[in-house]
């Protein structure tokens, strides 16, 4: 049986050289993006860095940001309010298959 998709964007299973070469981003600029905790990679349980699908695609968000001409900080900001604006999506979602509230 095989898992949701989403299951599999999530779990780490790129080493910091195979994460490096997909986002072509270079090893120390993953380590201080790490450190910025503009990312989060899982780790194993001797430590080694392990990077998801969407660990890739935030590096690649982060790198379009920098290249845009956005800070660090600017960019730790502007993740922020995208993951909280998704959040809010799903938030929304869910809530409308919900029976609405009767007024009393």
């Amino acid at each position: 049986m095989t898992r949701p998709s989403h299951v599999r964007a999530e779990q780490g299973v790129y080493g910091i050289s195979v994460a490096a070469e997909l986002s072509g981003v270079g090893l120390q600029t993953l380590r201080l993006y790490e450190r910025r905790a503009l990312v989060r990679p899982g780790r194993t349980q001797g430590g080694t860095r392990r990077y998801s699908d969407n660990d890739i695609a935030r590096i690649r968000r982060i790198t379009d940001l920098v290249e845009a001409g956005i800070n660090l900080a600017g960019v730790s900001r502007i993740l922020d309010l995208e993951d909280e604006n998704e959040q809010l999506k799903v938030q929304l979602r869910a809530s409308a298959h919900l029976p609405e509230r009767q007024s009393n």
